[in-house]
């Protein structure tokens, strides 16, 4: 197969293009892969785990927030959530360890975002909350951490 034909694949056979780029790669013929667009698709998967991070990261210091915040609407599907979102970053961050290098920036980043939907979900005004993280990288991963519960242990 030519080059041009497997490059032609992209746009209308993606599984098939994947598959012989790394079949190409596999048997050391590098002339006939792809290389333009399996660099962009390699580009675009780290772009994809850095959002996935955020992402989680997001959703991870809403219910937090919610939990701190709304003490009296606290549920097993906020707990879940939480247990969830913790595991799934902790995932993340084993199959791609150099995202921990931007764990402090993307936890600035998500903060933001999750502020804003926390008041939104909750119906109290942004300035109840913290300007600022209050919770810390080490409380964010620790699975016993739940803000407002007596000695950061969560009763059962």
């Amino acid at each position: 197969m030519t080059a041009q034909a497997i490059t032609s694949y992209y746009d209308t056979d993606f599984y098939n293009w994947a598959i012989c780029n790394a079949n190409l790669l596999k048997k050391g013929k590098l002339t006939e892969i792809d290389a333009a667009n399996i660099a962009e698709e390699l580009e675009s998967m780290a772009k994809r785990d850095k959002r996935q991070l955020i992402n989680r990261l997001i959703i991870l210091l809403l219910h937090l927030l919610k939990w701190e915040f709304q003490p009296s609407a606290r549920s097993g599907s906020w707990k879940g959530s939480v247990i969830e979102q913790r595991r799934r970053i902790r995932q993340l961050l084993d199959d791609s360890p150099s995202l921990i290098n931007e764990l402090e920036l993307k936890i600035v980043s998500a903060y933001k975002d999750a502020l804003q939907q926390a008041s939104v979900e909750t119906n109290l005004d942004q300035s109840v909350f913290p300007e600022q993280c209050p919770y810390t990288k080490e409380q964010l991963f620790d699975g016993t951490f739940y803000p407002g519960e007596q000695d950061s242990v969560l009763r059962k």
